[in-house]
């Protein structure tokens, strides 16, 4: 009998999504608590996004825009960068697939530092490519070694900075020595989901070297420092031959029309972005001092969330804190079963956090 579903399918892992709030109180029958787990916006989303999407519901029974036009327009003045170098997706998460997706053949390797984002390898496998791990040094991404690793078979390499969920970043130096050492027939996936956050003057973006290494790929998202991650919304720079291709795969329509109004309307926002920037900068200030007083150790971040090593183990910390109402992630399924991962939430979630762990722990 033949096989129905294809073996690189058949041995896929789900991806481990945090639960909503709602389900984990209804299933744990608790009341409000508050999530930390999924390094979303404690704001909430952009207040010109929303405005943008109200004015736009009536005409919903409308296409979407197929090339995202206008926002690619205003993200080609904003980033400095020609239209046809900038591709938009049903978030990020899109992109990554399109990158496998188009230039991916059987067999050939894809290279990931774990722990990184879980869905690289996801995507890789579901294409039946080949993954190679190279395991981060002291929690970041080691660049020689991954140059060691690189093959004739070496088609791809993901790298996410900021990683998730470590935290560590990159600096642009490191990052420009460490392409100009692969051979010119490697993709480069730089996904700056959380670049927005980061404080070191030296973590900068990679968009300037684009023209250097032609097949460089920078990804965004408006999840996070825009409040967006609810209407699945990411944008991708890439040389023009990159972007060409992945639109032959790309279904049409993929970005939804609010998700189009409300992310133009976000990029006008700077305000709400340094409001956020602030209140993760505070709330980490915050959270660092509270560990210190506790004796916890702790991953120091350029993200808007960080790692707590605890000693009760992920899992176990993880069910406690939910029965306390406070939502947190696991770092079990990362292969970090001794650490938690938090995002920063606001002031009144983050004293909560504080008093809920020394409740568990004592």
């Amino acid at each position: 009998m033949k096989r129905l579903m294809r073996e690189c399918i058949e041995n896929l892992t789900p991806y481990p999504p945090g639960k909503p709030i709602e389900e984990l109180e209804r299933e744990s029958g608790i009341v409000g608590s508050i999530k930390l787990a999924s390094n979303e916006n404690p704001l909430g989303p952009s207040p010109k996004a929303i405005k943008a999407i109200k004015e736009n519901l009536q005409n919903i029974h409308r296409y979407p825009d197929g090339s995202c036009y206008y926002l690619r327009q205003k993200l080609a003045k904003k980033f400095g960068l020609p239209m046809n170098k900038i591709i938009l997706g049903n978030g990020s998460n899109e992109i990554i697939k399109l990158v496998v997706h188009t230039f991916l053949s059987p067999d050939e390797e894809v290279i990931l530092p774990p722990p990184t984002f879980l869905l690289y390898e996801k995507v890789v496998q579901s294409y039946a490519g080949k993954v190679v791990t190279v395991p981060l040094l002291n929690f970041s991404i080691d660049l020689s070694a991954i140059i060691t690793a690189v093959s004739y078979r070496t088609k791809i390499i993901f790298i996410n900075n900021p990683n998730n969920p470590t935290g560590k970043a990159l600096n642009k130096d490191k990052i420009s020595q460490f392409l100009h050492s692969l051979p010119s027939d490697v993709i480069v996936v730089l996904d700056e989901a959380y670049i927005e956050f980061a404080t070191d003057p030296n973590i900068a973006s990679a968009l300037e070297l684009l023209e250097s290494y032609p097949l460089l790929v920078v990804l965004r998202t408006f999840s996070k420092a825009y409040g967006l991650a609810g209407l699945r919304i990411g944008y991708g720079f890439a040389s023009e031959m990159i972007i060409d291709g992945m639109n032959l795969v790309r279904q049409p329509f993929n970005v939804n029309y609010l998700a189009q109004a409300g992310a133009l309307a976000a990029l006008d926002d700077d305000e709400f972005v340094e409001k956020t920037l602030i209140l993760i900068r505070d709330g980490l200030e915050f959270l660092y001092s509270q560990l210190d007083r506790i004796g916890l150790e702790y991953i120091p971040t350029q993200t808007n969330f960080f790692l707590i090593k605890t000693p009760l183990g992920a899992q176990e910390t993880y069910k406690r804190m939910l029965s306390e109402g406070v939502i947190v992630r696991s770092m079990e399924s990362f292969g970090l079963n001794d650490y938690i991962r938090i995002n920063v939430g606001l002031s009144e979630e983050n004293e909560r956090f504080i008093k809920t762990l020394k409740k568990i722990l004592s």
